[in-house]
């Protein structure tokens, strides 16, 4: 049965105060040495997404989190529902 642990918590957004690009922020990855700092700056930008992904074959469902980032960054208008079509496999449910 999968416990709490097994998934990680994450929201893509876009930058407005450095790069107006569109970032991810891992937020059950952070460590205490980054963890405000990065809070602060997703926060601080335009939320997009977000959701959980699952621990196991989390490097997967960063590879399509990543593509979907360049597509945003290139100016591509991508509905969200996109984003949860293609991480389906990868939500704990």
């Amino acid at each position: 049965m999968p416990v709490e642990s097994d998934k990680i918590m994450f929201m893509i957004y876009r930058d407005t105060t450095y790069t107006n690009k569109y970032r991810v922020c891992y937020f059950t990855e952070l460590d205490e040495h980054n963890k405000e700092a990065e809070i602060n700056k997703a926060f601080a930008g335009v939320h997009y997404y977000d959701g959980f992904i699952k621990n196991f074959k989390k490097d997967s469902a960063k590879e399509i989190i990543d593509k979907f980032l360049q597509r945003l960054n290139n100016g591509e208008d991508i509905p969200p529902s996109e984003i949860s079509k293609a991480l389906d496999e990868f939500i704990p449910k």
